[in-house]
């Protein structure tokens, strides 16, 4: 009869490894970035705005069916310090978004509309607001006036 005896040779680093892979990973802290920061195409934003105007763009009634609810949409003249961008709400978030209004946008991503860029909240993100802010908000730097043109690159 043979007996084997197994050590664990990786010591207890890899031990602890294993046990914080069985518990839940722990909530990234946010990164804010500015209004200037963003990017056509790119997602996950993190943002603290104030809303400096807000125009209802589309607002539909009920349907005959009971299932569809009002759609209202709304472009929103949002801010910072390093410039302005269109947010586009939807529904329920036309009435967080009010002139005046700080708010802190959570997963906000870019859309683009017509070549240019649109802020949006979809249902992953969230929009919350939040105590005014302290910062005058530079009007002059409008990222949505910016036009983008998709160009295809051939690699030979």
């Amino acid at each position: 009869m043979s007996s084997t005896t197994t050590t664990n040779k990786a010591g207890p680093a890899s031990a602890q490894q294993a046990q914080q892979s069985n518990a839940k990973p722990g909530l990234r802290k946010p990164v804010f970035i500015k209004v200037s920061d963003l990017r056509p195409g790119t997602s996950g934003h993190t943002l603290v705005v104030k809303v400096i105007s807000s125009t209802t763009v589309l607002q539909k009634g009920r349907s005959v069916s009971q299932h569809l609810r009002q759609t209202r949409i709304s472009e929103c003249l949002i801010g910072d310090e390093t410039g302005t961008i269109l947010f586009t709400a939807r529904n329920e978030q036309v009435d967080l978004m009010k002139p005046d209004t700080t708010v802190i946008l959570r997963n906000a991503k870019i859309d683009m509309f017509k070549g240019s860029m649109r802020l949006a909240v979809d249902k992953w993100g969230r929009i919350e607001v939040t105590e005014p802010a302290n910062f005058v908000v530079k009007e002059n730097n409008n990222l949505s006036l910016v036009e983008y043109e998709l160009v295809s690159v051939v690699e030979e």
